[in-house]
């Protein structure tokens, strides 16, 4: 590989930013590596095996080639610097935000989009890949539980089917859930709002988020969001959310009859997912990454 004159395929680059995992032998060009996550190491059973081995492989010697490392959370930063001994200062956080379609969403929108998915009136909405990390087999027994205190609560999930599925939805059929839980699929952007605004509560269980981006979707749409404790949850969603262990499910169902049942904390929530919301933007964003280059460029 390193007979390769990649430098070729970027003629007088001033610096190379790889957002992805790959970073090139590059001679003489600054670089920048974004790593979002240590999911692969931290959590090899729910990786595809193949991914799993060239990123256990490659991703300690992209980072200590890099001349800089950007992450998206002080959880990440921790993981990287714990797990592949790189120097703290060579790390830099740059949060992400969500998109300004997020926003909050009038009634009606809500009342169309309703109609044109079917939703059922009360469902607790989840948003993500499904995969084994998001941990939505224990949703599913709080869910369970929950049916008790409401019988017509439900379970909505918004995002595509993605890898070790069959035990999901084996668990599905098996608890007798069938007509509990609607899987959406893929939804367009633009009616993801209405769909995260029209539902009693957000519910995001995952066991480890780079950064958990959902969280701050679902608050710019004026919903609250009970969450998982673990990794870089708590840094996003702040004083906001409402935190359990995603291990426990007697606390993760504790959490959800406890919003769904007092009005007034909710109400008050919303406000503050509102204001969490506000300390993130792309503008921030943008700003924090060229900060890097500046500083990767004052030091060749």
């Amino acid at each position: 590989m390193g007979h390769i004159p990649f430098n070729r395929l970027i003629p007088d680059a001033t610096l190379f930013h790889s957002t992805e995992h790959l970073l090139m032998p590059l001679h003489g060009i600054p670089t920048v590596l974004t790593v979002h996550d240590l999911i692969f190491k931290l959590f090899p059973a729910y990786h595809k095996k193949l991914n799993y081995w060239y990123l256990n492989l490659a991703m300690p010697i992209y980072c200590r080639k890099a001349d800089a490392i950007i992450t998206i959370s002080q959880a990440s930063k921790q993981d990287i610097v714990e797990h592949y001994h790189i120097d703290p200062a060579k790390i830099h956080v740059v949060y992400e935000a969500p998109s300004s379609l997020f926003q909050p969403v009038s009634p009606a929108r809500v009342s169309h989009i309703r109609q044109t998915y079917q939703l059922p009136e009360r469902y607790l909405i989840h948003l993500s890949t499904i995969e084994p990390r998001k941990n939505l087999s224990r949703l599913l027994d709080a869910l369970k539980a929950l049916r008790h205190l409401f019988p017509s609560l439900s379970l909505v999930l918004a995002g595509g089917k993605g890898w070790l599925t069959n035990d999901f939805f084996a668990k599905i059929e098996a608890e007798g859930l069938q007509d509990a839980v609607q899987v959406l699929g893929w939804v367009p952007d633009e009616d993801l709002p209405a769909i995260l605004a029209g539902a009693e509560l957000a519910v995001h269980p995952s066991l480890y988020e780079g950064f958990g981006l959902p969280i701050l979707e679902h608050m710019a749409c004026r919903q609250v969001v009970a969450s998982s404790n673990r990794s870089s949850l708590p840094e996003v969603g702040g004083d906001a959310a409402v935190y359990f262990d995603p291990t426990n499910t007697e606390e993760m169902t504790a959490v959800i009859r406890h919003l769904l049942t007092n009005r007034d904390e909710y109400k008050h929530r919303q406000e503050m997912g509102l204001q969490q919301v506000q300390k993130f933007s792309w503008e921030r964003t943008a700003a924090a990454t060229t900060a890097v280059y500046e500083k990767v460029l004052s030091n060749k």
